[in-house]
């Protein structure tokens, strides 16, 4: 049984940013390293040849939707996305994760509305990714000094070809200070690890392909992946919501990625709350506890500079163990989080 057939939701990642940035060849690494996961995308091109959806489709096959000569975010209505999400959230196509590659002249605010805005009840708005040119990025501000509120709506940030300049740092300091909280991820030709932006399943799939723990095995010294952490919790001790929602609010810059399971004790006894988070996009997704499973909460943080210690500390901090009743405004904090519930990021 797929994780739809239960109720869940099929996340919809914008992947934006300017002409020339890289979202193709990031795509086509995430399809390539997908961890088993099946990805659907809309591929949106500037241009009546749709050179960017032939270079996806050989990897997505029918699992593609191609939108050519015009921008996605003024040639097409929410309406009419929903036409092109039904078609890949249909069960039969076994779709994880939906990815909108946009073209690069497109406004990632208003592709931002058109997800949130969306009557299908498969889909769930799964965060902005905005990807920059990190050889370009001082001229590109300046021809379009407009991609600063870009970064500024953006969850996670991918500062691509590192690999081309002498001044990653700069550039990576300088993309830091323009973004609200989201996490930057410095790369090349587009790999990232996938489990930034979405849950890989597990399976025979995986065999010859990275994952992260493969990454954060190797030993080569000088690659970027070196300065990623990983975190995994495990508590049987229910949290305490509003403690939860303190360490959330207040999480380090560096930590790009949360997800698993809370158990909120009685502030809700019939469902765990899966989570998920991308820099600074936060959503929890409350789902009834499976028959016999075991009541626990299991947390895996990834990032970079982590003090992982410091972060295990805080999170046993969390636990409550004193709450025999719970207390009918506990969980307003973490409702804020909840499809429906949730403030408009692009507003």
């Amino acid at each position: 049984m797929s994780e739809r057939s239960s109720g869940r939701q099929i996340p919809v990642v914008v992947l934006a940013g300017f002409l020339g940035s890289g979202k193709t060849t990031l795509l086509n690494h995430l399809l390539h390293r997908s961890g088993g996961s099946r990805i659907g995308a809309v591929v949106n091109d500037f241009g009546a040849i749709e050179i960017d959806a032939m270079a996806v489709a050989g990897a997505l096959g029918d699992s593609t939707v191609s939108l050519g000569n015009g921008c996605l975010c003024c040639a097409v209505d929410g309406s009419e996305l929903d036409v092109y999400l039904e078609r890949l959230a249909r069960p039969s196509a076994g779709i994880d994760v939906i990815v909108i590659e946009a073209s690069g002249l497109a406004e990632p605010q208003e592709l931002v509305r058109m997800v949130l805005a969306s009557e299908h009840p498969g889909i769930v708005y799964g965060g902005l990714v905005e990807v920059v040119d990190a050889a370009e990025f001082d001229d590109t501000r300046a021809r379009h000094p407009e991609i600063d509120r870009h970064l500024g709506l953006a969850d996670l940030v991918v500062v691509n070809k590192v690999d081309r300049v002498t001044d990653a740092s700069r550039v990576l300091t300088l993309v830091s200070s323009l973004v609200d909280r989201a996490a930057v991820v410095p790369a090349t030709h587009g790999r990232v690890d996938p489990e930034f932006l979405f849950d890989c399943r597990p399976g025979e799939e995986r065999v010859g392909q990275l994952t992260f723990d493969d990454l954060s095995q190797d030993d080569h010294a000088g690659h970027l992946h070196t300065a990623y952490d990983s975190l995994s919790f495990r508590s049987g001790r229910p949290l305490d919501p509003r403690r939860l929602i303190r360490f959330l609010d207040s999480r380090p810059e560096g930590l790009y990625r949360i997800k698993g399971y809370v158990d909120f004790g009685p502030y809700d006894a019939r469902n765990r709350y899966a989570v998920h988070a991308v820099g600074r996009f936060l959503r929890f997704y409350p789902e009834p506890w499976p028959a016999g499973a075991e009541r626990l909460t299991q947390l895996v943080l990834i990032g970079a500079g982590i003090d992982a210690a410091a972060l295990r500390e805080e999170l046993e901090a969390c636990g409550s163990d004193d709450a025999p009743h719970a207390d009918e405004h506990g969980m307003w904090g973490v409702l804020r989080y909840v499809q429906g519930a949730a403030e408009d990021p692009a507003a």
